[in-house]
């Protein structure tokens, strides 16, 4: 029965956002509190895991924001942020917005990095890149504003570092697939989200929608570089890891970056016994002391 339940639950979300189908039951955990940098992490091309360079990744009035008001030059010092723990089964859900200009010495040769975030899933421990490396091994969902004059621009994209994924059955290794979102102009909030199971299935959503979907996360090709052979096993599926946004020389703003567990506690019995969970994991559980 727990089976055919949860068979139905994910035809449902290829339709519709799992947070709208579980609502209020839902325990959304807050990885940006609204106050500090508290778990998060950043690490840039060329610096030491730690250095925030030049206070990129900043908190103000209560947002997360990426600026480049204290540079002065760039040169490939790409930057990511990253969250504490590694997922497998989640709901990830993001507010952001992108506000004034790009950083002026980014050159022509980033024009593509204009108005570009993204959230990094399923990504390398941060303690593994190498120093000079410019992408973390991940599964990016690539985030974008819309330029302005009226053409197209969609966002929550799919962009692989340094991975491939397989869509309709075959594998796919362009690096980067346009989802099938409408154009966000301006400086308006945007909300993405994005239902992960491991290494089955990954749903990217927005506005009640699913604009782009694919499974099996692996390993492979390039546009991470240099990168540890170590760490870098092409071919490896990718079943859990690290999350992480991104610093690419467009200022931007994170008000919400919010996060539901789908790991947990299947058994009713349990004190922490939670209806939507994907999957069931016993050594999660607490049960209450009987008197």
């Amino acid at each position: 029965m727990k089976k055919v339940v949860i068979v139905c639950l994910l035809a449902l979300a290829a339709a519709t956002p799992y947070a709208q189908m579980a609502g209020p039951r839902f325990e959304w955990v807050q990885l940006f509190n609204g106050k500090d940098l508290t778990g998060w992490t950043p690490k840039f091309s060329k610096h030491d895991l730690g250095v925030n360079l030049h206070d990129t990744f900043r908190v103000e009035e209560g947002l997360l924001k990426v600026r480049y008001d204290k540079w002065t030059a760039f040169a490939g010092e790409f930057g990511h942020l990253f969250y504490k723990d590694a997922f497998s089964y989640y709901l990830i859900a993001a507010e952001y917005r992108f506000v004034g200009e790009q950083l002026p010495s980014a050159g022509p040769g980033l024009g593509w990095a204009v108005r570009n975030n993204g959230l990094m899933l399923h990504s390398q421990a941060p303690a593994t890149m190498v120093k000079d490396q410019d992408f973390p091994i991940s599964i990016e969902v690539q985030l974008l504003g819309g330029p302005g004059n009226g053409s197209l621009r969609s966002t929550a994209n799919l962009c692989t570092p340094g991975t491939h994924v397989m869509m309709r059955g075959q594998l796919r290794t362009a690096h980067c697939t346009n989802a099938k979102s409408k154009t966000y102009d301006g400086d308006q909030w945007v909300r993405v989200e994005v239902l992960v199971q491991g290494d089955e299935v990954i749903r990217h959503i927005m506005e009640n929608e699913t604009v782009l979907e694919y499974e099996k996360p692996q390993i492979g090709g390039g546009s991470a570089s240099p990168t540890d052979p170590v760490v870098k096993k092409d071919g490896a599926v990718l079943t859990e890891g690290f999350i992480a946004i991104q610093a690419e020389t467009a200022p931007t703003d994170f008000r919400k970056i919010e996060l539901v567990n789908l790991e947990g506690c299947a058994d009713p019995k349990a004190a922490n016994y939670k209806t939507y969970i994907i999957k069931a994991n016993t050594g999660m559980c607490l049960y209450k002391l009987a008197n």
